[in-house]
């Protein structure tokens, strides 16, 4: 057991430590980024959603809006995604 007392030994063991737990947290930190990512994708569509209807909601009381345009706001809105429209620019 006197191998385990080789200050080369020591050093690689160290090293390999920290350079596996630097690599699991970066792993550990991209996916939580995707994660999040992904769940205001899913908060700005429906914010637009309720965005909308609000407007559709105003258009009717006060008299602009139609029966044929019900809804129309809202899936315009709602399929809009901020990623799509700022890669365009």
């Amino acid at each position: 057991m006197s191998f385990l007392k080789h200050p080369v030994f020591s050093l690689f063991a160290t090293l390999s430590a920290i350079g596996g737990s630097t690599y699991l947290l970066r792993e550990h930190h991209v996916y939580n980024l995707e994660e999040h990512e992904a769940r205001m994708d899913e908060l700005e569509g429906t914010l637009r959603g309720h965005i909308g209807v609000i407007e559709e909601a105003l258009d009717r009381l006060e008299g602009k809006g139609t029966e044929a345009d019900r809804g129309k706001k809202m899936d315009e809105y709602y399929g809009k995604r901020g990623r799509d429209e700022k890669q365009k620019k």
